[in-house]
């Protein structure tokens, strides 16, 4: 008889975080020239910034202790516990608009954005 040790993090669904068709191929482009193609994109939230948070993401290899793991649109995305307190329903999306191009997160739990549009409060 074989035991399988418990998960060290969690596994969770979109209504943490979704990932759209733009933000998705993104990640997978950049996991690929990374070398990585089954890595995941961290999403962070951390002090700073004009209004007190802001977004962190960083291509990563997986999960660690206490993460939780979404699946979404093709994507691996790690939430570490603190920060989905606040991403929590967010959507995640990319443009590649040479003036406001990049990630972008559209986040319900937000109260306030700075005017650059780089941080926000919950």
């Amino acid at each position: 008889m074989t035991t399988t040790a418990p998960l060290p993090y969690k596994i969770g669904n979109e209504r943490l975080v979704k990932v759209t068709d733009p933000a998705s191929a993104r990640v997978r482009s950049l996991l690929q020239r990374q070398g990585r193609p089954g890595g995941a994109l961290r999403v962070a939230v951390i002090g700073g910034g004009c209004s007190g948070l802001q977004y962190r993401m960083d291509l990563v290899d997986g999960p660690v202790a206490r993460d939780i793991l979404v699946e979404s649109n093709g994507v691996r995305v790690v939430v570490d516990p603190k920060s989905a307190l606040f991403v929590s329903g967010s959507l995640l999306d990319f443009s590649d608009d040479l003036q406001k191009g990049g990630f972008k997160v559209t986040n319900p739990n937000a109260v306030a954005h700075c005017s650059c549009g780089e941080s926000f409060s919950a």
